[in-house]
């Protein structure tokens, strides 16, 4: 039923975008006959190697962005017939698409988090960027190939596996504090309900209810005790359940972690010497502007700014990284 109920969704959703593609034909004339992009191509092998939630996700997150752009317009005074009937139907796209992978909020709001999204982004820049330093500390201190390997694949697993369980206990320790208001709510509703219930009725009429309306209102809510349980910790905690398992929060942040901080020595798997330090480098740095491009989903930010940001950081551990090894190298007693 679920699965039937999502499909009809998508469906409904793949509609309205083709009446959006042939309302800008309209605009813009014909557009080039559609063909999947390496990107769209990309997205369906993700799909299927990591189910269909993460792609919708970014989806998600891409309406958010086309809401974005479309309130710009209307901040900056421009606002054709067309763009309040677009944007309302995006809008309706992203918060389809947030209940499809159970992540509340806005998207074109920066105050939530992304979800799935954000976790991938995140555990593949610390992967990436603690490994890089010590990659390049190793470099510094002119050790063999060998010991490269040895030493970025002991920061790997380390790093995947301090990302990945510290993932698991911020994600336990959340779900365990929601719990504990979420019981201190349920002992409110049985100690004082008509405290709750006169809570609700300010709340509605606050809404925009009447007075007698909002009296009604909560009055029909506290006849459950499980909808008021739910409709207070919405209303009063912001708790709306939606939040993913600790452990499927720990594996995505652990294996997000552990490709990161692969990039940097993956060049050491096939070659040895200045080859392999300069393509480590290449990569590396690559990788640093496009996790920051990508965090600028999250901050608002411009792409650019946001991926030059990261790549500017990811120089800066190269060079002190490699300072270091250099310097210790002197230091230390060897053999």
């Amino acid at each position: 039923m679920k699965e039937a109920t999502s499909r009809a969704a998508l469906e409904r959703l793949a509609k309205d975008e083709t009446a959006h593609k042939q309302h800008f034909e309209k605009l813009l004339g014909d557009l080039p006959s559609f063909r999947p992009s390496l990107r769209v191509r990309g997205l369906v092998l993700v799909a299927n190697v990591l189910g269909p939630k993460f792609v919708l996700s970014l989806l998600r997150l891409e309406e958010g962005r086309e809401v974005a752009r479309f309130l710009r317009e209307a901040k900056a005074g421009n606002t054709p017939a067309w763009l309040p009937k677009l944007a309302r139907e995006s809008a309706e796209h992203a918060q389809l698409l947030g209940r499809l992978t159970g992540t509340g909020g806005d998207p074109w709001h920066h105050n939530e988090s992304g979800g799935m999204v954000h976790n991938v982004v995140y555990g593949f820049n610390d992967g990436l960027t603690a490994n890089f330093g010590l990659i390049a500390g190793m470099i510094g201190g002119a050790v063999t190939r060998d010991v490269v390997l040895l030493s970025g694949l002991s920061g790997l697993v380390a790093a995947s596996f301090s990302m990945g369980s510290s993932g698991y206990l911020a994600a336990q320790s959340q779900r365990e504090v929601d719990d504990n208001e979420l019981n201190t709510q349920r002992a409110e509703l049985l100690l004082w309900p008509e405290r709750e219930e006169a809570y609700l009725a300010t709340l509605y009429q606050e809404k925009g209810l009447s007075e007698s309306e909002a009296r009604v209102a909560a009055h029909r809510v506290m006849a459950d005790p499980e909808v008021a349980l739910r409709e207070l910790a919405k209303e009063k905690l912001g708790l709306t359940g939606e939040g993913e398992s600790p452990f499927k929060e720990g594996l995505i942040t652990g294996v997000a972690t552990v490709l990161g901080a692969l990039v940097p020595i993956l060049p050491f798997f096939f070659t040895s010497g200045t080859p392999a330090i300069t393509i480590s480098f290449i990569i590396s740095m690559a990788a640093h502007f496009l996790v920051g491009a990508a965090r600028s989903t999250f901050t608002g930010r411009g792409w650019f700014r946001s991926g030059l940001d990261m790549f500017l950081v990811g120089l800066g551990i190269a060079v002190l990284g490699y300072v270091v090894g250099y310097l210790l190298t002197g230091i230390l007693p060897t053999g």
